[in-house]
């Protein structure tokens, strides 16, 4: 069989592929149309690189960029119009939320020495950002697109939050590299969480789906890097301090101080015939 045939050949199985698997699978929104649309959202609300005044025109078209990425699942949503104008009548709303946020991080980081720096350079800030827009949607029962625009934030921050998590004023995640907080995670008002946080399930079985699987952490509560909570049960009471390091499947009363006990050992010269040397 001659070069040529083999290349028509393989050309005509990833046409059948790709045709299949179109008529086959639910059409989603574009994922780089969601990107480009929350992006355009969080920058009109917080300008702090905007070249430009607000016009009304920007507002018309973030709707009209919103209706783009509805239409691929339009059958399977409310209309269109009514989803469209109840999540911008809660922007104003989830806008004062991320003032407390951004606020909550200025008041609490000695790091931090302007709001405008909050605004344009903290990843946290902009994760619980993205998160609050994309819980709104998932709120709306919208498939598909409240994922991608918080996949999105994941991408540029290393914070993984799912959209159905519900999440409390003033919250504030300091560096959040490696952050991961899960769909039926509950978390109060005023809570503090550090980078390489892990609030997660005991199990992922898909009997699981429509179950608490994650924890709740109540209101004041902080929670030092590299700690992993989880199960469903577990309950994190207020005004607590969960220390780096600490893994929990059990639920502390409130005002609990929580940490990881090292053990440090003073070895003498005759512990070790050689040296530590590793070879990687």
């Amino acid at each position: 069989m001659s070069a040529t045939i083999k290349k028509l050949l393989l050309h005509e199985r990833l046409k059948q592929i790709h045709e299949k698997y179109r008529s086959d699978l639910q059409p989603i929104p574009f994922r780089s149309s969601a990107q480009a649309w929350i992006s355009n959202l969080i920058a009109l609300l917080f300008p702090v690189n905007a070249d430009k005044s607000f016009t009304a025109l920007d507002i018309s078209e973030l709707e009209l960029q919103l209706r783009h990425l509805l239409s691929p699942v339009e059958n399977v949503i409310n209309p269109v119009d009514e989803i469209i104008d109840t999540f911008f009548s809660r922007v104003p709303d989830i806008f004062e939320e991320l003032q407390k946020d951004a606020q909550g991080i200025l008041a609490f980081d000695p790091a931090a020495h302007s709001i405008e720096e909050v605004f344009g350079a903290y990843p946290g800030f902009n994760a619980v950002a993205v998160y609050r827009f994309s819980h709104e949607l998932y709120k709306l029962k919208i498939p598909v697109l409240p994922r991608l625009i918080s996949e999105y934030a994941h991408s540029i921050t290393g914070i993984d939050i799912n959209p159905g998590a519900e999440i409390g004023s003033g919250f504030f995640i300091d560096h959040g590299t490696g952050v991961v907080i899960g769909e039926t995670c509950v978390i109060g008002n005023n809570v503090k969480i550090y980078q390489g946080v892990t609030l997660g399930a005991l199990n992922v079985s898909k009997t699981q789906a429509f179950v608490k699987r994650h924890p709740t952490i109540q209101d004041n509560v902080v929670i030092y890097s590299g700690t992993t909570i989880l199960g469903g049960k577990t309950v994190i009471g207020h005004d607590s301090i969960i220390g780096g390091n600490v893994w929990l499947t059990e639920s502390v009363p409130p005002y609990s101080l929580v940490y990881h006990k090292s053990e440090v050992r003073v070895r003498s010269n005759n512990d070790f015939d050689e040296g530590i040397n590793f070879s990687i």
